[in-house]
């Protein structure tokens, strides 16, 4: 499967598992992963990642990313896990 056969160019956001997840999700959280992995980002950055990583969670579950995917960041792992 394609990224355009499960969005097309002209739609925005689907529903999955019941959760309305947006274009784009799985991009930002991986930078916002980034982010908070990187001991040199500004913690300014890094409370702004942690915040927007929390939002994304039941877009991300409702994907099945966990399922798939190993978070191997400790840190990020725990907060994925809602720990």
């Amino acid at each position: 499967m394609r990224a355009e056969d499960l969005l097309p160019d002209d739609i925005n956001q689907g529903q999955f598992n019941g959760t309305t997840v947006r274009k784009g999700t799985v991009g930002a959280f991986l930078i916002n992963a980034r982010v908070l992995s990187d001991a040199h980002s500004p913690e300014h950055l890094r409370t702004i990642a942690r915040q927007d990583i929390l939002q994304a969670l039941p877009a991300l579950r409702a994907l099945g990313v966990f399922e798939v995917l190993e978070v191997r960041d400790p840190t990020l792992r725990a907060l994925c896990a809602g720990e």
